[in-house]
C-alpha cells in the first residue's frame, strides 16, 4: 500500500477541499471518500468495463480555472475512459487470477473478457469552460526544469489520489496528481504508477508548467517502462518507490504542448 494511502487511512480520512488564487486562476483540490461499491458497479457497466480499481475515488479533482472560465482538471472518471477496456495489453499468469476474483462480487452474470487489467492510462487532463477554450499545439518549447529547481517559496501544494488498485497483490496501479503554486508559476505532476510484480515497471508523467503573465502553460507527456529483468542492478527495494525507480526506467514517448490561453474579449 502506498504512503499516501496509509496515511489517509491511518489518521481517519475526512473529506476536504481547497481552493488557492494565483493572479486570475484558482486551484481546487477536493479529497473525497472512495466511491461505493453499488456506484463502482454501475459505473464499470456504463463504462462497458468489466472491473474497476479497488480504490476509486470518482469525486476527487484538482482544477485549475481562469476566472474567465476556461481552464483544465483532472479527475479519476476521465482517467479510465483513456484504459483499454478491449485488450489485456500484459499478458501474464495473475492476470486470470486477478479477473477470476472478482467474478462472483461484480460482474458474476457477465463472461469475462481480456481487458487492460492493468488501467494503463495515457490521460493528460480534461480542458473546461463553454464557448471558450484553451487550444492545444504541438511544441518544441520544453518546461524549463532548472528553473523550477530554484529556491522558492511555495504558497500552495496538495496532492490528490484519483484511483489505486494492488492487482490481486501482484503489484499497484495508481494515479495521483500533485501542484505546488509559487510567486511567478505553478507546477502541476500527474502521474500514473504501474508495477506488475516479476514482470514489468511503467511510469506516465504529465508535466503542466505556468508562468505569471505568460498567454500559455506548457504540458509534457511522457512514458517510461522497463521489464524487471532490464532492472539488473536496480535494487528491488526501489521498485516500489515512483520516485527513486523513474530514472532507471527506458523512455518511451515523450510529447510537448503548448496550452494557449483564449485572447482577451475586448468589451
Amino acid at each position: 500500500m502506498t504512503s499516501l494511502l496509509s496515511t489517509m487511512m491511518s489518521h481517519g480520512f475526512k473529506s476536504s477541499k481547497q481552493d488557492f488564487t494565483f493572479g486570475p486562476w484558482k486551484v481546487t483540490a477536493a479529497k473525497n471518500h472512495i466511491m461505493k461499491s453499488k456506484d463502482i458497479e454501475r459505473l464499470g457497466e456504463e463504462m462497458n468495463m468489466p472491473a474497476l480499481p479497488e480504490m476509486l475515488f470518482g469525486d476527487n479533482v484538482l482544477r485549475i480555472q481562469h476566472t474567465d472560465g476556461y481552464g483544465i482538471e483532472f479527475n479519476a472518471i476521465d482517467a479510465l475512459k483513456r484504459v483499454n477496456n478491449m485488450e489485456d495489453t500484459v499478458k501474464v499468469a495473475c492476470a486470470q487470477e486477478w479477473q477470476e476474483s472478482r467474478a462472483d462480487s461484480e460482474h458474476s452474470k457477465e463472461v469475462l473478457r481480456p481487458f487492460d487489467w492493468t488501467y494503463t492510462t495515457d490521460y493528460r487532463g480534461t480542458l473546461i469552460g463553454e464557448g471558450r477554450q484553451i487550444k492545444v499545439t504541438e511544441t518544441a518549447e520544453r518546461i524549463d526544469i532548472e528553473k523550477l529547481k530554484a529556491r522558492e517559496h511555495i504558497m500552495f501544494f496538495d496532492e490528490v489520489l484519483l484511483f489505486e488498485d494492488e492487482l490481486h497483490d501482484h503489484g499497484v496501479s495508481q494515479i495521483s496528481v500533485k501542484i505546488r503554486v509559487m510567486p511567478t508559476s505553478f507546477f502541476l505532476l500527474m502521474r500514473f504508477f504501474l508495477r506488475v510484480d516479476g514482470v514489468l515497471i511503467r511510469i506516465n508523467d504529465t508535466r503542466l508548467y505556468h508562468e505569471a503573465g505568460k498567454d500559455f502553460l506548457l504540458r509534457e507527456f511522457s512514458t517510461r517502462e522497463s521489464k524487471i529483468s532490464e532492472l539488473k542492478g536496480v535494487p528491488a527495494g526501489l521498485h516500489t518507490d515512483p520516485n527513486e525507480v523513474a530514472q532507471h526506467l527506458s523512455l518511451k514517448l515523450t510529447q510537448c504542448e503548448k496550452l494557449e490561453l483564449p485572447a482577451e474579449v475586448i468589451p
